[in-house]
């Protein structure tokens, strides 16, 4: 015969009848699994202040061909998964080096957004090099932009009839200088182009005897 007592009614009399320290290690047994599974959770999250680390940033926009001063640069603490290859984080090892290409306000100062090896090597390979040109007509450094490839015509020696001569094909333009402000002369604009090194040591070369132009992929 069924019994009439209510099954909810009968386990809340066992629990009242049970003594008091079965309720204690019931309740020390939930405890611990609580705070075993906290410190489960604490070893698994991430630390915010371990994944973040300083880097150089810029504190205004910088313009292709100056020097970085102690005002244009400041350390910001950014997420480490963030940052890109090369951000730099003394603000030291920027000082004084020149910039080479437009760099917005707040953005990460790598090894390739400033002049160096690292930005030759990243241009133009392993084993290449930078090499300055004043080139004959000025114009063409207002239509040249950092990233451009170009070819460098060099003009014969005044005593030559030969036709101007391609010396070196894929220059990567690195820097364009700015136009002159006042009375400073065009002729000292110049443009840098990356090279591997041997084209880069011939090019060098005639540009201290012969006149030297681009022409853009």
């Amino acid at each position: 015969m069924g019994s009439d007592l209510d099954p909810a009614a009968l386990t809340r009399l066992r629990q009242a009848l049970q003594p008091d320290w079965v309720h204690t290690a019931r309740a020390r047994r939930i405890a611990a699994a609580a705070l075993v599974l906290l410190a489960g959770v604490a070893v698994v999250r991430d630390n915010p202040d371990a994944d973040r680390t300083a880097v150089v940033i810029a504190a205004r926009d910088l313009t292709p061909g100056t020097p970085v001063r102690v005002d244009d640069v400041r350390l910001e603490s950014r997420s480490a998964a963030t940052l890109p290859d090369g951000a730099q984080s003394e603000t030291a090892a920027v000082l004084g080096t020149t910039v080479a290409g437009p760099v917005r306000r707040g953005e990460v100062l790598t090894d390739v957004r400033l002049l160096g090896s690292r930005l030759a090597e990243t241009t133009a390979g392993p084993d290449a090099r930078i090499v300055p040109l004043h080139l004959a007509d000025n114009a063409v450094l207002d239509v040249i932009r950092s990233g451009d490839v170009v070819d460098i015509l060099a003009a014969p020696h005044a005593e030559s009839d030969s036709a101007p001569k391609v010396i070196a094909t894929d220059a990567v333009v690195v820097l364009v200088s700015a136009a002159p402000q006042g009375p400073a002369q065009a002729r000292d604009r110049v443009v840098l182009v990356a090279l591997p090194s041997r084209p880069a040591n011939t090019v060098a070369g005639a540009a201290l005897v012969q006149s030297l132009t681009l022409t853009l992929h």
